[in-house]
């Protein structure tokens, strides 16, 4: 379509509105790019810039109260709180700016008007996690523990990984363990075990157990690895009633659990979960001593892999390699079985099965047979009665210095299928 003007002053006219027009847009173009250059520098002289330059952009209020808040070097709260006002004026539907001007109420000790700021943002933004969280935490320092326990429970469902930040502030507020698992943390593995992890930390063992029994409750997929914590802090205190059955529980969770001999107290004898270093599993460095230990699917006596040891000839070594703990019932006669596959293993000691016990008079240990040499998978067995004293035991493969002159040992050996079971079971694989 073509604009046709009847004289030449209504072409001079439309021709001085669109210069009018296009300063404005220029005037006001450039006018927000140095305002918005000026809040990027993070400086009070530049947050002042912008405000002075878009007087009406709320952000720019809103910047310079945070700088006003939370300068290192420069604090005024009562600046920040006026310069908040400002920029909640221009816009109240800024969840943020009323949270900071509640934390600055709060800073000043005016909870009154800090409760309100916090209301203010919740009514701007109820879905809003950092909305509950930050009114849960005020509520909390007020010692209002039920509404902070329902703002706080709100926030940490909307976003989990706020679990075990939730719990902490939770449990110095007010150690009451029931109510916090009733009213803060939601029914969530993670969370439960965050707040597991926290009381780890802390030396809170039976609190602890009591999170894991909720947990256990949800039967979620999980690996014993995820309680690693809890499973190696019970193992140092020694408390192996509560070790053995937390292992127990977590192994029920697994998604493939490995199948060991009933009664075994050796878990995962057959090496198939592949999971080392933690509780109730095998223990052991990649390598340590020059021996070179890791999981082997080429070999196996059974299933799809074996624990395979490598030896460089380089040293005569007394070696007390991969090792698992095990509880035991003090008194019991226990059948302890395991295949060993050699190949070219050197001198007149070879590997051999260590089981150790810990006691109040000292330590104990017993001593299968060694295998050296080349030798086929062959079953070594031994009746062992645990003695009197803690249940935790030991079973560690091990190597004794060779009394011969050319006694570097090199060479490979492979270890499956160990078990340890009462003497009336039946403990070798065949």
């Amino acid at each position: 379509m073509v604009l046709r003007l009847p004289n030449p002053a209504s072409r001079v006219a439309v021709l001085f509105a669109a210069f009018v027009v296009a300063f404005a847009l220029a005037f006001f173009s450039i006018r927000n790019a140095l305002a918005y250059h000026a809040s990027q520098l993070g400086t009070q002289a530049g947050y002042e810039r912008a405000a002075r330059l878009e007087p009406s952009n709320a952000l720019n209020w809103y910047l310079l109260g945070r700088f006003w808040q939370y300068s290192m070097e420069q604090s005024d709260p009562q600046q920040a709180i006026r310069d908040y006002r400002v920029s909640l004026s221009l816009n109240p539907r800024s969840a943020d700016a009323w949270l900071d001007l509640a934390t600055a109420y709060d800073g000043e000790g005016d909870t009154h008007q800090a409760r309100e700021a916090f209301l203010a943002a919740k009514r701007v933004y109820p879905a809003s996690a950092e909305v509950s969280w930050r009114y849960g935490n005020f509520l909390l320092r007020q010692g209002e523990l039920d509404s902070a326990y329902s703002e706080i429970h709100h926030a940490v469902e909307l976003d989990p990984t706020r679990g075990t930040e939730a719990f902490s502030r939770c449990w110095r507020a007010s150690p009451d363990l029931n109510a916090i698992l009733d009213k803060v943390l939601p029914p969530s593995k993670d969370v439960y075990l965050g707040a597991i992890r926290e009381l780890v930390v802390e030396g809170q063992l039976d609190p602890a157990l009591q999170i894991w029994s909720r947990l256990v409750a949800l039967h979620p997929r999980m690996s014993p690895k995820e309680i690693a914590p809890l499973s190696n802090a019970l193992l140092q205190r020694g408390r192996a009633h509560d070790l053995d059955l937390l292992w127990q529980q977590a192994t029920s969770l697994m998604h493939n659990p490995p199948s060991d001999p009933a009664g075994s107290i050796i878990w995962d004898g057959s090496f198939e979960s592949g999971i080392i270093g933690d509780g109730l599993a095998w223990q052991f460095p990649p390598v340590e001593n020059g021996v070179k230990a890791t999981l082997d699917t080429a070999q196996a006596h059974s299933g799809k892999q074996s624990l395979r040891m490598m030896f460089t000839g380089d040293d005569n070594i007394a070696y007390t390699g991969p090792c698992h703990f095990a509880v035991a019932n003090p008194g019991s006669t226990y059948l302890f079985s395991a295949w060993i596959h050699t190949e070219a293993l050197t001198t007149d000691e070879g590997i051999r099965f260590r089981i150790m016990s810990f006691t109040p008079s000292g330590n104990q240990f017993v001593e299968t047979a060694d295998v050296h040499g080349s030798e086929p998978w062959t079953n070594i067995t031994l009746l062992w009665k645990a003695p009197r004293g803690t249940p935790i035991v030991q079973v560690c493969i091990a190597r004794k210095i060779s009394g011969s002159p050319d006694g570097d040992i090199q060479g490979t050996a492979w270890v499956d299928d160990v078990s340890l079971v009462p003497s009336s079971s039946q403990g070798a694989k065949p």
